[in-house]
């Protein structure tokens, strides 16, 4: 078995719920939350919503060799059940240590749990934190993965500012985001197309329909160029498209 097998046999044991959350109907959809809820069911939700997340975790684990470095940390904001957490820290070299942040409870709680039962030794600390408002340690890679589209708006410079500061020269972070499309014809494909995808997980289309209405306004996705541009505007000196699927997209920006 894999370590990535293993990772998610582990979250198994502590998350193994089916995501059913919205297979009720109800008259007023509330706004989405990283919840009690939600954490019982995260691992099945995010591999069943967000095509080639699997993937996403591999190649955080090639990151994790390639960049990483002794003496600094690999941090994981937005950590949710530390699935990233653990993808690095099976690849970290000797003397780093790795940060998982989230501002869930119910997340960091179950995350604890899975980091108890992980068998790499590189020291892992979870904190339940603003992610805007934490003191980052200085750092040679960064894992932000579907984590910035929470971020309101306007705040999203500066947190990324704060990023590549913390980052050592030729660190990186890893930036996994939903995209917006600018040609409407694109944006409306490449939504069916994953709506598609999710109704192949079992998803039915109530669920996909009320999911769709409590995440509006709440997850505030942007187009590919917005994100270059900005990254690039807060300090890393080369972004790159290295994963792509549908209308989820993973970066790599070097400091």
């Amino acid at each position: 078995m894999g370590r990535l097998a293993e990772i998610q046999t582990r979250s198994d044991r502590v998350s193994s719920g089916r995501d059913a959350i919205y297979a009720q109907a109800v008259e007023r959809q509330l706004p989405f939350r990283f919840d009690a809820a939600v954490a019982d069911v995260f691992e099945d939700m995010i591999a069943r919503s967000v095509p080639g997340y699997g993937l996403t975790l591999q190649m955080l684990a090639v990151a994790a060799q390639r960049f990483a470095q002794p003496g600094s940390a690999c941090i994981d904001l937005g950590c949710s059940l530390a699935a990233s957490t653990l993808a690095m820290r099976h690849h970290v070299p000797a003397g780093v240590r790795l940060v998982g942040i989230d501002n869930s409870e119910a997340m960091i709680s179950r995350a604890r749990s899975l980091v108890e039962r992980d068998t790499a030794v590189a020291p892992v600390e979870l904190l339940c934190a603003d992610i805007q408002a934490t003191a980052l340690p200085v750092s040679s890679l960064v894992a932000m993965n579907f984590t910035l589209q929470f971020v309101p708006l306007a705040e999203r410079a500066e947190l990324l500012s704060r990023i590549a500061a913390c980052l050592l020269p030729g660190g990186a972070l890893v930036l996994s985001e939903k995209l917006a499309f600018e040609d409407p014809a694109e944006q409306e494909l490449l939504g069916e197309l994953h709506h598609a995808f999710k109704a192949q997980q079992g998803y039915s289309a109530l669920e996909i329909a009320q999911k769709r209405a409590a995440i509006e306004n709440v997850l505030v996705p942007e187009t590919l160029q917005t994100h270059r541009d900005r990254l690039r505007s807060c300090g890393f000196r080369r972004v790159l498209v290295w994963l792509q699927c549908l209308n989820f997209v993973s970066l790599l920006a070097i400091r």
